[in-house]
């Protein structure tokens, strides 16, 4: 028996799973971590943690997550409180609820592609209609052309990505407004890169108090250095967190979760220490590529697309060959390389001109 045997939705089949490869090579540029790992400062500080929670394990968590959202209110800033944040395991399940909740069956969600892959992965998932809209040849948001696919197709979920992943593109606040004044429903604001953005870019926070219907998402996965923990959350309206208690699953994050990123955020300035340091080798990433006749699309978070290459393929293979592991994604002809440190990202400009 194979999967074609298999009596799945209708609307699952032929569909293929997410997955960037997992390759063990030298290098490894394709899925934009932070190539710094924590101190032993604070692994020990986690271990201690862990240690003391340990003999409660037979309990369940707290199902609330009230600490760790109280944490996160307070991280944010913008005013926000405990009742304002929600949490979840890894953005992709933040996700998934706001479309459990707001989506569903003859319901549909909008976004501007290229963008997140996920994004109509989990909205399939949920038996959500996705309707891909387009952004402009350089990636930006026409503002106009965003509220006229929404004027058409009046969808109950709109995705927007600030700064947008595979681009790296960020979005003005005054497009969010536009997008916001003309959504029926609700508006999802993807900031999983938000603290890669060059200084001065606003963030969709500072929108929220005017906005009851906007949801704006972030990550400990990147900035945070803690992909493994697997820790997603958003700030919203009280009321939105409400909906959200509706469809959860009792108890999704677990005690050992919720300490791990309590620590996390206790260590906050050592973890994004290291971002200003992301951001340089991101510009000089952009710069020396520009200066090799590539095209490379403007960057606010820790990875770069740069093409455009009549066969992708051909140059991915030929850099895996050199260990280094880069993603073949996004628009044909194009390439995304995640930002390392020092050393990997000169390993990925000798491979890559090699290669070229």
């Amino acid at each position: 028996m194979n999967l074609e045997d298999l009596p799945i939705r209708a609307d699952l089949r032929g569909k293929t799973p997410y997955g960037a490869p997992q390759i063990d090579v030298p290098v490894r540029l394709n899925t934009n971590e932070n190539p710094y790992p924590p101190s032993p400062a604070l692994v020990a500080d986690l271990a201690a943690e862990v240690a003391a929670q340990a003999g409660e394990l037979n309990r369940y968590p707290d199902r609330d997550a009230l600490a760790l959202r109280a944490d996160l209110a307070a991280y944010l800033g913008h005013g926000l409180t405990t009742e304002r944040v929600w949490a979840a395991n890894g953005s992709n399940e933040v996700l998934q609820q706001i479309l459990q909740a707001f989506g569903g069956h003859g319901r549909t969600a909008v976004g501007f592609e290229p963008s997140y892959s996920m994004h109509p992965i989990i909205t399939t998932g949920t038996s959500t209609e996705w309707i891909g809209a387009s952004r402009e040849d350089d990636f930006s948001l026409d503002a106009g052309k965003a509220v006229a696919a929404i004027e058409e197709h009046r969808p109950d979920i709109v995705f927007l990505t600030s700064p947008n992943n595979p681009t790296g593109t960020a979005l003005p606040l005054a497009t969010i407004e536009a997008v916001l004044s003309a959504a029926p429903g609700m508006v999802v604001v993807d900031e999983a890169y938000a603290e890669f953005a060059r200084t001065g870019t606003p963030s969709a926070l500072a929108l929220l108090p005017d906005h009851p219907r906007l949801i704006v998402t972030r990550t400990m996965s990147k900035a945070f250095a803690m992909a493994g923990t697997r820790l997603g959350y958003l700030a919203a309206h009280p009321a939105v967190v409400e909906a959200l208690l509706l469809v959860r699953l009792p108890y999704h994050l677990s005690t050992i979760t919720q300490t791990a990123a309590r620590v996390a955020l206790r260590h906050r300035a050592e973890l994004l220490g290291t971002v200003d340091t992301l951001r340089r080798e991101r510009d000089d990433t952009v710069a020396w590529l520009r200066g090799k006749g590539l095209v490379v699309a403007d960057s606010d978070a820790n990875f770069v697309l740069f093409g455009r290459f009549p066969d992708r393929r051909a140059v991915w293979e030929a850099l895996l060959e050199r260990g280094v592991l880069i993603r073949e994604v996004g628009p044909p002809e194009w390439l995304r390389v995640s930002i390392g440190t020092g050393d990997e990202m000169a390993a990925f400009r000798a491979a890559l001109e090699g290669v070229l």
